[in-house]
């Protein structure tokens, strides 16, 4: 099986890009890619700036280098109860050139972020919307407070938050096979 990964944040330090990054371990036998936004830099969209300069190539290549993915897993980061600004757009010039950008293929959605909410409105906001672009959410998962529970050298440290991830793993997995 080949997954895709990628969270949906550009920040260096992006803790949606450390689970993403330990969510993928637990797929040891697959052949993994964890992209990273910043290699996909595209301008502000508008329809006006669609017009004048067409495509950008990244988001072109975004596109292609998700197709072929057999599972895709994304991580969603929130900004202010949303998706980033920086994923967002990128979203938006894909969908203006592929519609349905994920080409139905099978998702696995997760978000955390330093909150006790874990990033769940960016999660519901990503679930709502995702499966109208070509996306077959499998299972989703939300880890909160990542400070607290997440640990860069042995991943997520409250058992009872670890036996759902792996619960959730195993899930797609069979539904993937």
């Amino acid at each position: 099986m080949n997954i895709i990964a990628f969270a949906a944040s550009t920040s260096k330090a992006s803790i949606n890009k450390q689970l993403v990054a330990h969510t993928l371990t637990h797929f040891s036998e697959s052949e993994t890619t964890l992209l990273d936004l910043n290699n996909y830099e595209v301008p502000l969209f508008s329809v006006d700036l669609e017009k004048e300069i067409g495509h950008p190539e990244a988001a072109a290549r975004f596109i292609a280098d998700l197709s072929p993915a057999d599972l895709i897993i994304v991580s969603m980061a929130e900004h202010n109860g949303n998706y980033t600004a920086a994923f967002k757009n990128l979203f938006d010039w894909c969908s203006r050139i592929e519609p349905k950008i994920f080409k139905d293929k099978p998702l696995f959605l997760m978000s955390t972020s330093t909150g006790g909410y874990g990033g769940k409105n960016a999660l519901g906001a990503a679930e709502t919307r995702f499966p109208r672009h070509g996306a077959e959410i499998l299972e989703t998962f939300s880890l909160p407070s990542f400070g607290t529970n997440f640990n860069a050298e042995t991943g997520i440290t409250d058992e009872s938050l670890r036996n759902e991830l792996m619960s959730k793993v195993e899930a797609v997995k069979l539904k993937v096979n």
